[in-house]
Order: structure tokens, then sequence, then C-alpha cells
């Protein structure tokens, strides 16, 4: 007669050895799940700083809209051939910050200016197809911008300033 080991046949104290250490890895995964997960940004935070997509199909000739992109105001006008041709046509030397129109946009896409929606004054937020140069007016102060965004009167001391963005095909851009 053969008598079996104990190492042949697993026994209840091997059972309740591997089952606690079971329910403890569990327990420590559930215990260490939160804080690492509050170490990762909030979706906001990750969004804040994500490049966006536009579809530009929308916007008519003449008209403007306004999107957000890491909490700032950005104006997409879709300029008149008139607009355009008025704002190349401007004499740098009349600029309190000269910048040509197409230091301002992109080649092959001159209808379509891109510019961030604040005020270099104060901060405020202007109002686009507005003031002497039907491009935008900040009524805080009465600084006047021209239809590429260059400051042409008041107190602000540079143009609105064009944000990083290129164009992905012809009917949409990725600002950021």
């Amino acid at each position: 007669m053969t008598t079996a080991s104990s190492a042949d046949h697993p026994t209840r104290r091997d059972f309740l050895f591997v089952a606690t250490g079971a329910v403890a890895a569990v327990g420590a995964v559930a215990t260490a799940w939160p804080f690492i997960s509050q170490m990762n940004p909030d979706a906001a935070t990750i969004a804040a700083g994500a490049p966006i997509e536009v579809d530009l199909t929308p916007i008519a000739e003449g008209q403007d809209i306004k999107v957000f992109w890491r909490g700032k105001p950005i104006y997409i006008m879709n300029r008149t051939k008139k607009q355009v041709e008025e704002a190349q046509k401007v004499p740098l030397s009349s600029l309190p910050d000269p910048q040509t129109d197409q230091q301002r946009t992109k080649a092959g896409h001159e209808q379509w200016l891109v510019v961030v929606g604040i005020c270099t004054h104060l901060g405020c937020i202007p109002i686009a197809h507005e003031g002497q140069y039907d491009g935008f007016f900040c009524p805080c102060h009465g600084s006047v911008y021209d239809t590429s965004g260059r400051i042409r009167q008041g107190p602000a001391p540079a143009n609105l300033a064009v944000p990083p963005y290129a164009f992905l095909s012809d009917t949409k851009i990725q600002i950021g």
C-alpha cells in the first residue's frame, strides 16, 4: 500500500492560501487605481491644448464664424474679393504694426483670414465687420482693425494674432 503525500493532493490550507492571495491582489489593484487615475489630466485640460478641425463649407463669402481653441476665441473670416484687394493695397508705412496681408494669410487661400479674437490693448473681444475698415472694432477702448486683422486706429499696440493653422483641404483647416 502506498500512501499519498500532501504534495500530490492540494489541501484545504493550500486553497485558502491561494484564495487569500488572489483577494489581496484584487484589493491592492482596486485601492491603487483611483490614486493612479487622479494623476492623469482631466478631459478639459486635454481638449484645451488639442488641435481643432474646422469645416469651412458653411461660411459664405463675406461672413465669419467664431470658434474656440485653447480657451481663446478664433475668428475665421471668408473675405470677399474686394476685401482682399483692399487689404493687399494698404501701404505698410500707414500701419502702426506693419505686416502685409500675405504674411497674415496662407498662399492660395487669401480669402480666408484666421485670427485670435482678443484685442492686443487690454484683452477685450472685438466685434467683426465693424469699424471704419470693415474689419474688427473693439468697443471697450476704440481700437480699429482692418479686414486683415491689422491695427489701424486706437490704443492697441499690435495686430490681432494669427494662430498656428494649416489647410487640410480646400474646405477644412486645423488650428493648433
